[in-house]
């Protein structure tokens, strides 16, 4: 049995227990996570509909089924020409299931859901992340190395980015993204896991920063997030440094704080802890501090094969944390038309407490 499909079969007793007669899962992480099949939803409708009981069935354009059924280990692949379309197919495959109650993947286009919603008229609809947010917060041993392996690459490429010092000033944050990205191929990642921000001076302020053109200066704090994928599976690091210079007379102090609220934040990750007592480990120590207001964000979120997925590091969550959870615990301060800081690991959960996934130099000078 392969790694996909013992998760599938995990699934199928969830479902069960949930009394919910089957998922429908678009194309994306959830139809990755369950058949290792890696593509992106598109006007062509393409569905993974696994039962609670029985096999699952691939639903897919003729032209991608033969890709499909090599990717997967999912035997029954059931194809739909243009011309016909796939109503035929899913018509059927509904009808033999005469469903109650479907749960759908929340990236589903609603247009597909309308269709389903056609053909299932009495059918209750619910949500896949009921079943599947369980069992893919807790990594297995495959999963834990990969992301091991993308945080390796982002430790990598951001000492290269240390190592430039007082080359990158003058760069703008543009060039610097850039050669982040070439530094984490260097090292082994799959490209970026997402937009990756370099956010100079009053940029670091706005914490989803678009990284523009702005030219970086001597002084400036820049903010860095980004990371990598290493088998499909995310780094998410952040770190904030000013390469020459000197900066703003408060920003020691700020990096100081956020840093020490980083590791309270870290020291609380452990099984059986909660996520909101990881966020209020950091978040006290911001607040103490006099910058609780300028804390706006969540301390962190689960990190796997989506950046951001569950669980939500954030007051009223919850999640007890169990062993092979992956968390990225992110505190920040932010002070508009000055600088911002934030620092960001991602930790794993152990039997015994917690590892960090990323374990560059934290401190602020290059």
């Amino acid at each position: 049995m392969t790694p996909f499909e013992r998760r599938t079969r995990r699934a199928q007793e969830r479902l069960r227990d949930a009394g919910a007669d089957a998922l429908v899962c678009a194309p994306g992480r959830d139809c990755q996570y369950l058949s290792a099949v890696e593509s992106e939803q598109s006007d062509r409708l393409q569905l993974l509909v696994v039962p609670a009981e029985g096999d699952p069935t691939f639903v897919v354009p003729t032209l991608e089924a033969d890709s499909i059924r090599e990717a997967t280990w999912v035997d029954d692949v059931r194809s739909w020409d243009d011309d016909t379309g796939p109503g035929p197919v899913l018509d059927a495959l509904l009808s033999a299931l005469s469903p109650s109650r479907l749960l759908l993947s929340e990236r589903l286009w609603a247009r597909f859901v309308l269709d389903i919603r056609e053909r299932c008229p009495a059918a209750d609809l619910g949500l896949a992340s009921d079943v599947l947010a369980p069992l893919r917060m807790r990594k297995d041993e495959r999963e834990r190395a990969a992301l091991r392996a993308a945080g390796e690459a982002a430790d990598a490429a951001m000492r290269d980015v240390r190592a430039l010092g007082a080359d990158a000033v003058g760069k703008s944050e543009s060039d610097l993204a850039a050669f982040v990205a070439e530094r984490l191929d260097a090292h082994g990642g799959s490209g970026t896991a997402f937009d990756t921000i370099v956010a100079s001076g009053p940029n670091g302020a706005d914490p989803h920063h678009s990284t523009g053109d702005r030219v970086i200066g001597a002084g400036d704090p820049v903010v860095l997030d980004f990371g990598t994928r290493v088998d499909g599976y995310v780094s998410d690091q952040t770190r904030t440094v000013v390469f020459d210079g000197d900066p703003d007379p408060e920003f020691e102090a700020v990096h100081d704080v956020v840093r020490a609220a980083q590791a309270a934040g870290v020291a609380a990750v452990e099984p059986g802890a909660t996520t909101d007592a990881v966020d209020r480990a950091a978040r006290e120590v911001i607040e103490g501090a006099g910058y609780g207001d300028r804390f706006v964000h969540r301390t962190g979120h689960g990190v796997g094969l989506d950046v951001h997925e569950a669980p939500s590091v954030v007051a009223g969550d919850g999640t007890t944390l169990e062993p092979g959870v992956a968390i990225s615990v992110e505190p920040g301060v932010y002070l508009p038309d000055r600088f911002g800081v934030r620092i960001e690991d991602v930790v794993l959960v152990t039997d015994d407490g917690a590892t960090r996934l990323n374990r560059t130099d934290r401190g602020w000078r290059c």
